[in-house]
């Protein structure tokens, strides 16, 4: 019975124990870290970049669009009053003959 105690009073002091992480350890832990860290955060950085030019590039191209649509009815306006103009222009020609 005593063997048994000992061996039971061994295995309590063992699982009482407190189990550190090593300084190496911690170390070798924090370098991986800073390492992904560099690793990843250019690339996130890079994607976000893309992302927001790909938006200001849509946004022009939304504008335009409308500045072509706006331009095409500015010309058949201004066709529109040219033809008026030469119909007003040989109105007033036949009336002056």
């Amino acid at each position: 019975m005593n063997d048994k105690q000992s061996l039971l009073s061994h295995y309590d002091d063992a699982q009482k124990k407190e189990k550190n992480i090593e300084f190496k350890t911690l170390l070798l832990v924090y370098a991986s870290l800073i390492v992904a860290f560099l690793a990843i955060l250019p690339k996130v950085y890079i994607k976000n970049q893309i992302y927001y030019t790909s938006r200001d590039i849509s946004k022009l191209k939304s504008e335009y669009s409308i500045l072509e649509e706006e331009h095409r009815y500015l010309k058949q306006k201004l066709e529109s009053i040219r033809f008026k103009n030469q119909i007003i222009d040989s109105a007033l020609i036949d009336l002056k003959d």
